[in-house]
């Protein structure tokens, strides 16, 4: 268990890191295949050993495998489907190690409005 923090904040690096093809820094280039390279490693390491990641981005909610962290109002999405995942769980065999961290649809209340997206972040200046 204590190795998936390292695979989570592998997987933040390498979503948030530039293309490499589009650095024209030869070391920052290196940096950012090196990462990429050290997730996929350890990505592969996982899966030999069994561990597979629980993703259950549209799935409905199993208590057995997520965690329910909120509840979003919304009409786009059956009740009880996982409409945003904050944190991806793992399990070993059939074992669980750790539950997918989930936020879950729920029916609007008479007269509520579905959730406003969330605000997008201007990532390029």
């Amino acid at each position: 268990r204590a190795i998936l923090s390292v695979a989570d904040n592998l997987r933040r690096a390498t979503e948030n890191a530039p293309e490499p093809e589009s650095l024209s820094d030869p070391h920052l280039k290196s940096l950012v295949e090196g990462v990429t390279m050290t997730e996929k490693e350890l990505f592969a390491i996982l899966e030999r050993h069994n561990i597979k990641e629980v993703a259950p981005m549209g799935e409905k909610f199993n208590h057995d495998l997520h965690q329910a962290m909120f509840e979003v109002p919304t009409a786009d999405a059956v009740p009880g489907t996982v409409v945003e995942v904050m944190q991806i769980g793992y399990v070993l065999h059939d074992r669980l190690l750790r539950p997918a961290m989930v936020g879950v649809a729920r029916p609007l209340a008479e007269g509520e409005k579905s959730a406003p997206e969330a605000p997008r972040v201007d990532t390029e200046a």
